[in-house]
């Protein structure tokens, strides 16, 4: 079972960048829900938002591999 908020680390792993980048990125992207009324936790960011806005979808590039074959 995949869980519903990504942490900092687990955001610069996928994208291969530093945690401090990793922190920028999910601040940003906080913001960006927090100012569309959302609720949003320091230090996590949804995993579905999150793969939305890198890769187009709400699945992340590795799941989309395994189902589809290379992308």
């Amino acid at each position: 079972m995949t869980k519903i908020f990504m942490s900092a680390a687990e955001v610069a792993e996928e994208l291969d960048v530093s945690l401090g980048f990793a922190y920028k990125i999910m601040r940003e992207m906080n913001k960006e829900l927090s100012d569309a009324g959302y609720y949003t936790i320091q230090g996590k960011i949804d995993r579905r938002f999150f793969h939305e806005k890198f890769y187009g979808t709400a699945e992340s590039l590795e799941e989309r591999r395994q189902q589809h074959g290379s992308v």
